[in-house]
């Protein structure tokens, strides 16, 4: 019974993991990327993803219960976020914004691992003023999206992005295009609608782009990971409520109460996943 006790712990830990790496891919700043390098399993993800044919006989036993966790976690946390955006937009977003903050220090963390060239600087900075540019000409031109299935195929897309490139958000890109909100609530539903096409890109993204972003990370990671963090700086700028901060006095200070939490919420998750041996 003894040993039986570490497999145990270890099946509770890993579910749990997957758990939070779920709940990292459907909340706005939390790469489930990220929590994958940080949980120590992004290898063996990605070696599954890149070659599931060679690795699935190895793999799978080992991270079933991690994906099993992934699957509680998204669809959960997917159903209460369509609500709150819903029912209070302005201090959900807030929240995020505070959320993306306080992941900030353990995404330039990681993104520093294998040192800061001087490019890589100038690839975050690339990467920042062409997504702010390209965001603020959608905003400029009114360009107004209407969910379908073609932009459920681009959510499928952001969203296997996000586990395959570490710091990328899902919804990075999904918020400012207005996407977020109708993909969280179709999740959360269970509409198949919205599932469908997502999965579908989430599928074919993997299978195209799964080895090339594994090689890019292995020969590039300082120049790609600090791009990401360029992307996700912008793309947060573009959704910060500045008009609701102008509403009220009480409506301001419930978004900066809102902004508050969400920072203290990410770095406390950031210091729990520093706490989470590695194997």
């Amino acid at each position: 019974m003894k040993d039986q006790n570490p497999g145990v712990m270890r099946l509770v830990l890993r579910v749990l993991q997957g758990v939070l790496i779920g709940v990292g891919a459907v909340l706005p700043g939390i790469s489930g990327g990220v929590l994958c390098v940080v949980f120590g399993i992004y290898k063996p993800v990605m070696e599954l993803l890149s070659n599931p044919l060679r690795n699935f006989k190895t793999h799978v036993p080992k991270l079933l219960p991690v994906i099993v966790g992934m699957g509680v976690g998204f669809l959960g946390v997917a159903k209460i976020l369509a609500f709150f955006l819903e029912t209070y937009p302005d201090p959900s977003v807030c929240l995020f914004i505070g959320l993306i903050v306080g992941m900030l220090p353990s995404l330039f963390r990681e993104a520093g691992e294998q040192g800061r060239p001087k490019g890589s600087w100038v690839s975050m900075g690339v990467a920042f003023v062409f997504i702010l540019a390209l965001l603020i000409s959608l905003n400029l031109f009114s360009v107004s999206i209407a969910p379908n299935f073609g932009w459920y195929l681009f959510c499928g897309f952001c969203l296997a992005l996000s586990v395959i490139a570490p710091g990328m958000s899902f919804s990075t890109l999904l918020m400012p295009l207005g996407l977020y909100t109708p993909f969280v609530d179709g999740l959360g539903n269970l509409n198949f609608s919205v599932i469908v096409p997502a999965g579908i890109g989430a599928v074919v993204t993997v299978i195209c782009l799964a080895k090339a972003v594994d090689a890019l990370f292995d020969r590039f990671y300082p120049y790609a990971f600090h791009a990401i963090i360029g992307i996700v700086i912008a793309a947060t700028i573009m959704i910060v409520p500045f008009g609701s901060f102008a509403v009220s006095l009480g409506a301001a200070a419930v978004n900066i109460v809102c902004l508050a939490v969400g920072v203290i919420a990410a770095l406390a998750l950031d210091k729990f996943n520093s706490s989470v041996e590695k194997e």
